[in-house]
C-alpha cells in the first residue's frame, strides 16, 4: 500500500512500526503497539482492539469503548485499521471524541443521533485540523475563497498553515486520491504548527462544536503540494470542487 500522500506525514512512525506499506496488520500487532505507547481512553483504561461479533450500532460502539477501552476493529479492512492508526497517533483527541459521544448519548431521549453527535461523527470520519498562525488565512477558507487562499496566498499557506487529517475515512480516501476529496475542518489558531502541540488545542476546541455546520468543508487536494496538478492555477477553476460560498456573487 502506498502511504506517500502528505496526509500520512504525521503518521509515519506508526505506519513504519506496523509495516502498513507491506500488509494489513494483525490485531496482535495493533495491540502490541498500543501497549508499547501506553495508549488509553478517556477513563484511563488501556486501549485494545478486538474483533467484534457483528457490527455494533453507533451508540453501542461508542459506549463500549468508553466503558471497556476495547475498540471493535475489523483487521482485514483499511477503514478500521486507519481508525486504529489515528488512535495510536492522536489518542487524546480520539479519547475526547469518544467521551464527548458518551456525554451526548446520555442526554439523548431516543435512538436518533443529535446534532452534536452528528458533528463528532463527521470529525471522526472526515476531520482535518487546520492550524494557522494568524486569522486572515482561515477567514479565506471559511469564505470559500479558494483561489485567494491556495493560489494568491500560496506562499503564506505553505509557511503559516498546517493541515492534519484525523478522520480515518478521509485517510482511506487518500490511499487512492481524487480531486474532489473533501474533509471537514476544525480550525485552530496556533503559533506552533506541530501536530503534537495542536492535539491539546483540538481537544479543547471540541467543547464548542455542537453542529456539523460549524465544520467548514475543505477540498484537501487543493492544499499546496497535496496534488502535483495544483501547481497550475487552472486547477482551482473547477467550481464543482472549489465551490464558492452560497451567498457569494456568481
Amino acid at each position: 500500500m502506498n502511504f506517500a500522500h502528505p496526509a500520512f506525514a504525521p503518521y509515519r512512525d506508526p505506519i513504519d512500526a506496523l509495516g502498513l506499506a507491506h500488509a494489513l496488520p494483525s490485531l496482535d500487532a495493533l495491540n502490541a503497539l498500543a501497549t508499547a505507547r501506553g495508549t488509553t481512553q478517556s477513563r484511563g483504561l488501556p486501549l485494545r482492539f478486538f474483533a467484534a461479533d457483528g457490527r455494533l450500532p453507533a451508540r453501542d460502539y461508542e459506549t463500549h469503548i468508553l466503558h471497556t477501552g476495547q475498540v471493535p476493529t475489523r483487521a482485514d479492512t483499511w477503514h478500521d485499521v486507519l481508525n486504529a492508526l489515528v488512535w495510536l497517533r492522536f489518542p487524546r483527541f480520539k479519547a475526547a471524541l469518544n467521551a464527548a459521544h458518551g456525554e451526548a448519548i446520555a442526554f439523548e431521549t431516543d435512538a436518533r443521533r443529535g446534532r452534536r453527535r452528528d458533528a463528532l461523527t463527521v470529525l471522526d470520519e472526515s476531520g482535518v485540523w487546520v492550524l494557522s498562525r494568524e486569522s486572515a488565512l482561515p477567514a479565506l477558507l471559511t469564505g470559500h475563497a479558494w483561489h485567494a487562499l491556495f493560489w494568491e496566498a500560496r506562499a503564506q499557506v505553505e509557511t503559516g498553515m498546517c493541515f492534519v487529517v484525523v478522520g480515518h475515512a478521509l485517510l482511506e480516501k487518500t490511499l487512492a486520491p481524487y480531486p474532489s476529496i473533501t474533509g471537514k475542518c476544525l480550525l485552530l489558531r496556533s503559533d506552533s504548527l506541530d501536530p503534537d502541540a495542536a492535539e491539546a488545542l483540538a481537544v479543547t476546541a471540541l467543547g464548542a462544536i455542537d453542529t456539523p455546520r460549524q465544520l467548514v468543508p475543505l477540498p484537501v487536494q487543493g492544499i499546496p503540494g497535496w496534488d502535483a496538478a495544483n501547481a497550475h492555477v487552472a486547477y482551482y477553476a473547477n467550481k464543482e470542487i472549489f465551490r464558492p460560498a452560497r451567498n457569494a456573487p456568481p
